[in-house]
């Protein structure tokens, strides 16, 4: 599959092909090409809501504000309309690395995510363009989640869905992370990389987003990024976000040990914001 899509959407057929990522609906390889190139091949099975094309458009609208990779090749490789995006190699190193090793330290990785998104944000979204419903983003986290949990968090749900029409929609990431960084060239210049779930929403969501996945929840680690995100963001909006993203995690979070590290996260949350969760239901005795 990858060589197909190397030899459809590029002309070269590929030589080497190393998996990087695999999902259920998606794959991506660091693929060398016979003419001596090497590029990042990532394949959609034609199940994938969000597939080549969506990302492309997301990455090339991204360009116009944040380093990203440049689109090669994108398209429908086979008859059952499986798609794939090609797009260059910037190299092995990300910002995650750079933490894990000791080179970049923690709070100097939160100010690069916080530029990086603060930049993004400004990129121009289309007026045709709306985001998705927050209802859906609920149903969906429903599925998951036992009722009781949907239960307590309802002040944050509410909070979120009570926002006006009337803020700002930016074109948000959707999956900001330290290894959605790379680091590519002499200045180890920070590239954005992953458009997969990029879209237009609200600024509070995708910083949100960033300040759970990098487990940022200290008030600490909150500074350092919002820090260096100079536009306005509506603190106690962030904060509802991060509650339900934080609960979006737990609820797709394996059993056992990566279940048990949400769960700490979310019980210190329920500390820090009570306003955000309603107590435990007592049962009351009968007369």
């Amino acid at each position: 599959m990858v060589s197909r899509a190397c030899a459809t959407l590029l002309g070269t057929p590929a030589w080497t092909a190393e998996r990087l990522k695999a999902g259920s609906r998606s794959a991506v390889y660091r693929t060398g090409l016979r003419d001596g190139r090497t590029v990042i091949v990532k394949l959609y099975a034609h199940t994938a809501h969000r597939n080549a094309a969506t990302e492309a458009t997301a990455i090339r609208t991204a360009a116009a504000a944040v380093p990203v990779p440049k689109v090669l090749g994108c398209g429908t490789t086979t008859e059952g309309g499986a798609t794939a995006l090609i797009t260059t190699d910037l190299g092995k190193s990300t910002l995650g690395d750079a933490v894990r090793s000791g080179r970049v330290p923690h709070d100097q990785a939160l100010k690069d995510l916080g530029g990086l998104l603060s930049r993004l944000h400004r990129a121009p979204v289309a007026k045709a363009v709306t985001h998705p419903p927050f209802v859906a983003a609920v149903s969906s986290l429903a599925r998951h989640c036992p009722a009781e949990l949907m239960d307590r968090i309802a002040p944050a749900v509410a909070v979120i869905a009570n926002t006006p029409d009337s803020a700002p929609t930016v074109w948000c990431h959707g999956d900001p992370h330290f290894d959605n960084v790379v680091l590519s060239g002499l200045r180890q210049t920070r590239h954005l990389v992953d458009f997969t779930d990029a879209g237009p929403g609200r600024r509070e969501s995708d910083v949100a987003h960033a300040l759970v996945m990098t487990a940022s929840h200290a008030p600490r680690d909150r500074r350092a990024l919002t820090a260096a995100y100079p536009l306005v963001l509506d603190e106690f909006l962030l904060s509802a976000w991060t509650v339900f993203l934080t609960v979006r995690s737990w609820a797709h979070a394996a059993p056992g040990k990566e279940r048990a590290l949400w769960s700490g996260r979310l019980t210190e949350l329920s500390r820090r914001t009570p306003h955000f969760f309603h107590g435990p239901r007592t049962e009351r005795s009968q007369p």
